[in-house]
């Protein structure tokens, strides 16, 4: 069951003073514990494909992040980059601003420059920053990243107002369907959290505490 847990999760270390030696732990962490992912800044991308190598732990990384405000081209370049440093995993954040204005065709181009970029190569998640809007543009920014290809709706990139809650998982389950992956991020630091996340419909969590919420799990012999 322990497995099950890890496997869900995409141990995270994104903040902009994390240190080589950070790093190293996570990897080193997520080995041990072999979660789908270490998610980690462009920078470390890298290194942590190199620690990783031999496991089956995925090398996820951000694009656009935190602000999703970079051009399509920029976001295009970045994917190319990452995944020639051995990113296998691709979270990019939309352009939240271009949502707001309701053009569509922007958001939509700007996620299929990322899939495109990393079709064949690694699979896109597509952060929503669910925090900023309102239900019917969390309903339709999912609806625009399936239409864009991509493998993954995410809430939050965790650098907003907010994370992940129950209704937002909920929301976006309903707007992709089956087809697509749900990623809950930004919030989830228990086994209490996750599993509210998965009934809503989440497939996969962001969390930066992996460690203690498998822990938790295995203190908890009734799950």
């Amino acid at each position: 069951m322990t497995e099950n847990i890890a496997a869900l999760i995409d141990h995270t270390l994104l903040k902009q003073d994390a240190t080589k030696k950070q790093i190293e732990k996570l990897c080193e962490e997520a080995k041990t514990t072999i979660f789908a992912s270490v998610c980690v800044n462009p920078t470390w991308v890298k290194l942590s494909a190199d620690l990783l190598k031999d496991s089956p732990v995925k090398v996820c990384t951000v694009i656009g992040f935190p602000l999703g405000a970079n051009t399509s081209a920029v976001k295009a370049f970045e994917t190319t980059n990452a995944i020639e440093n051995g990113a296998d995993e691709i979270d990019m954040v939309i352009n939240v601003g271009a949502l707001k204005d309701q053009d569509y065709n922007l958001v939509q181009k700007d996620i299929e420059a990322v899939v495109e970029a990393a079709k064949g190569k690694a699979i896109v998640k597509v952060i929503l920053e669910t925090c900023l809007l309102t239900d019917e543009e969390i309903t339709k920014a999912s609806e625009l990243s399936k239409k864009a290809g991509a493998d993954f709706v995410k809430t939050s990139t965790g650098f907003s107002t907010g994370g992940a809650t129950v209704k937002t998982v909920q929301l976006m389950r309903e707007a992709v369907g089956p087809e697509l992956g749900v990623k809950a991020s930004g919030g989830v630091r228990s086994l209490a959290d996750l599993e509210a996340m998965v009934e809503a419909g989440a497939t996969r969590i962001g969390a930066s505490s992996g460690v203690e919420i498998v822990q938790g799990l295995e203190s908890n012999s009734s799950y």
